[in-house]
């Protein structure tokens, strides 16, 4: 994530919106994550139970929590970056 810092008290307005308009495009994209996780999740229990192949599953599980820990990161640091 590459925000810069504000060059005068005049950009300080439209930085915080721009960093505020970044937290919630990213906390949408973490919350349809999530349901996507869990939807993922409900086919790997299916899958399991009747026996079928759950690599394909799990692969992609694997990918999703891993782009979940990195939209949680970039969460963490705008909201950290709105601090007064």
């Amino acid at each position: 994530m590459n925000v810069s810092l504000p060059v005068s008290q005049g950009n300080r307005l439209m930085y915080r919106e721009a960093l505020s308009d970044q937290l919630r495009q990213v906390e949408r994209e973490f919350v349809g994550g999530e349901r996507r996780l869990a939807e993922l999740e409900a086919r790997l229990f299916e899958l399991k139970r009747s026996g079928e192949d759950m690599t394909a599953i799990d692969a992609e599980l694997e990918n999703l929590r891993n782009e979940q820990s990195r939209l949680e990161q970039d969460r963490q640091l705008l909201l950290s970056r709105l601090q007064p």
